[in-house]
């Protein structure tokens, strides 16, 4: 399921420091960086994606 909204880390502060975007997409997930965001984004596989999200939980 694609979406175009673009989801916040929950970890993004209120200042504007270190934040990060993702959306689902057709092939998995997409990652931005908010600050940057007209330099494009990151697309994995969601096997990757799934990978990524369960690493960095812990």
């Amino acid at each position: 399921m694609m979406t175009e909204e673009w989801a916040k880390s929950s970890y993004s502060n209120g200042s504007g420091g270190h934040c990060v975007e993702a959306r689902a997409s057709e092939q998995g997930a997409a990652v931005r960086d908010t600050q940057n965001c007209n330099l494009g984004h990151l697309e994995a596989p969601a096997p990757e994606w799934k990978a990524f999200v369960e690493a960095v939980r812990l």
